[in-house]
């Protein structure tokens, strides 16, 4: 290997994601919640999606061992509770309200989009965990305008939506390999 892991991670750094948070109830029923920008769509068919987590991190083996969980999708304003489920702390759902979806996943008041999720694959990803769940369900505004929490060489970052690039028609779809 001739990088480093911090060039390395430099270089990840330009490439832009959404933000969401991952939750899950403990086999104890502990609410488990962690942030990510390692989510994905994987397939329609069956309707699929994927987040990563440290193996580092200190709920690993509640992560390993869940069943269901749910991705909550951030909005720019939630910058601050992002950053809250980003650290190790005993106090990530302090003043979070106690909402669950239908297969009993805590979830995050507000978010863009929840996706129920139930367990379908998990794969090694050397010092990541890769959790591939089989959405159930969802849910996200029927209108306005949603504004993503981005993330972006470090930093959280604004959508401008006022800045259009021209799209060709039916793009949407080759974008996301579908």
């Amino acid at each position: 290997m001739t990088f480093t892991s911090d060039t390395f991670r430099r270089a990840l750094s330009l490439f832009p994601t959404g933000v969401a948070i991952v939750t899950t109830r403990s086999p104890d029923g502990e609410r488990i919640g962690v942030t990510v920008s390692s989510f994905n769509s994987v397939s329609l068919a069956p309707p699929l999606v994927l987040f990563s987590i440290a193996r580092t991190a200190r709920s690993i083996e509640a992560w390993n061992a869940a069943e269901t969980y749910a991705v909550n999708v951030l909005a720019e304003d939630q910058s601050d509770v992002s950053s809250r489920f980003a650290r190790a702390s005993a106090d990530k759902w302090s003043g979070i309200g106690t909402a669950q979806d239908d297969i009993g996943s805590p979830t995050i008041p507000d978010a863009l989009a929840t996706f129920q999720c139930r367990s379908y694959a998990r794969y090694d990803g050397g010092d990541h965990l890769i959790l591939v769940g089989e959405v159930t369900g969802f849910s996200h505004p029927a209108s306005g305008a949603p504004r993503p929490l981005l993330f972006f060489r470090g930093r959280y970052r604004q959508l401008d939506p006022e800045r259009l690039i021209d799209t060709p028609p039916g793009m949407e779809h080759y974008v996301h390999g579908w």
